[in-house]
């Protein structure tokens, strides 16, 4: 077979599951299906602006520092006598009234970096601003726990940062079926008939054959399991929407995976927030509602957790285009019915005491969230994962 050919078309298998040394074999599934617990990641892209989310109404400097940005107390869904949300969170505010929702305030990291792409990192890797990886928070725990390549899935066409291991990768697909037919395709096939070849092993390649075989079998499992379930529930028409509708499919057919990872974009907000930014929530608080009830009646909801991020929050100043810059802490939404500590888990920034660019003061570093969800919820030792011991919170 052409060495060339094989090189260029071997990108597809890194679509579906790629390992960069070895591949694991794969191991039965020991645990049942009652209480198999899962953790879904909702990546708010661009840098949400926090203080238009989850909005402390009663603060003066808030109407100060926003005079045409700030939104209106008659607009504002009150959470209690200071704080309440976006109009567009309807739908979150139902959650929050059944206990579903746990809203963690001022979340961050030390030295807070304003570059997308490099906070974004942070974020994905969970590691120190000053500091490098090439493996995702996500992807090291596949490393040490991941039973088989669908072990986590992307709802997405490519795997971010975050579902990338050193040993390990989970998989990426919004189509199952694509997916699978993919994995059919006859170059696949070529390469099966062609595993002994000596120049496989010559060029190390074989590795890449191995991987590919893994992600074939994957592939066909997720389609014939997943197909076994279509989902009634009414989603909104777009791709966030629909990330979220297959990823209700995959758990309600319980596929063996343990987190599954999507994404909302547009968050990047200089210009004219307002209508953006309400429209983007929106589309977020409707999925997110539908997904719920989805589970719920599926009995999965009891063992399905939800953390949505944004990589940043943005200036508490208003711009001068009606937008705002990027900033530093956020807030962070944990949904699912096994909250210990359900509403606010704890106070709103405070915004006269703020760092020295104008932006708040973080309280809450990110990866105690994160190790808090892999010893709690997921059970495992987070700090093989976070390389790094964290405290934790006390919301699960």
């Amino acid at each position: 077979m052409d060495r060339r050919k094989f090189l260029k078309q071997s990108s597809l298998a890194s679509s579906l599951f790629f390992v960069p040394s070895f591949v694991r074999a794969f191991e039965e599934v020991a645990s049942s299906k009652l209480g198999y617990k899962r953790l879904v990641i909702i990546q708010l892209s661009g840098g949400n602006d926090g203080l238009n989310t989850v909005i402390p109404y009663r603060n003066d400097v808030y109407y100060k520092e926003r005079p045409t940005l700030g939104i209106a107390k008659k607009d504002i869904i009150k959470l209690n006598d200071e704080v309440g949300l976006n109009s567009s969170l309807g739908p979150l505010k139902r959650l929050y009234n059944k206990g579903y929702l746990s809203i963690i305030n001022n979340v961050g990291y030390p030295n807070p970096i304003r570059s997308h792409f490099r906070s974004m990192d942070i974020w994905q890797t969970a590691t120190d601003s000053d500091k490098y990886s090439q493996s995702g928070w996500v992807g090291r725990y596949l490393d040490h726990y991941g039973k088989q390549p669908h072990s986590a899935i992307e709802v997405d066409e490519s795997l971010s940062l975050a579902m990338k291991g050193e040993q390990f990768n989970a998989i990426a697909t919004q189509d199952a079926k694509a997916l699978y037919n993919l994995s059919k395709d006859p170059y696949f096939k070529n390469i099966h008939n062609h595993q002994n070849d000596a120049h496989l092993s010559e060029h190390n390649l074989g590795y890449l054959y191995k991987s590919m075989i893994a992600a074939e079998s994957s592939a066909k499992y997720i389609f014939e399991t997943s197909k076994t379930v279509t989902s009634k529930k009414e989603y909104p028409n777009n791709k966030f929407g629909k990330q979220m509708k297959t990823t209700a499919q995959f758990i309600n057919s319980h596929l063996d995976t343990k987190v599954f990872y999507a994404s909302l974009g547009g968050f990047d907000t200089h210009v004219n927030q307002l209508d953006t930014q309400k429209r983007l929530l929106g589309n977020y608080a409707d999925s997110v509602e539908a997904f719920v009830e989805d589970l719920k009646d599926n009995n999965t909801f009891k063992d399905t957790l939800i953390l949505t991020f944004s990589e940043f929050g943005r200036r508490v100043k208003q711009n001068a285009s009606i937008g705002t810059d990027h900033g530093t802490a956020n807030n962070v939404f944990i949904i699912g019915e096994n909250l210990k500590k359900q509403g606010l888990y704890n106070n709103m920034a405070s915004l006269s005491n703020l760092d020295d660019n104008g932006d708040l003061k973080f309280e809450i570093d990110f990866r105690t969230i994160y190790a808090t969800v892999l010893d709690k919820w997921l059970e495992v030792d987070n700090k093989k994962v976070l390389n790094k011991t964290f405290s934790q919170l006390d919301f699960i």
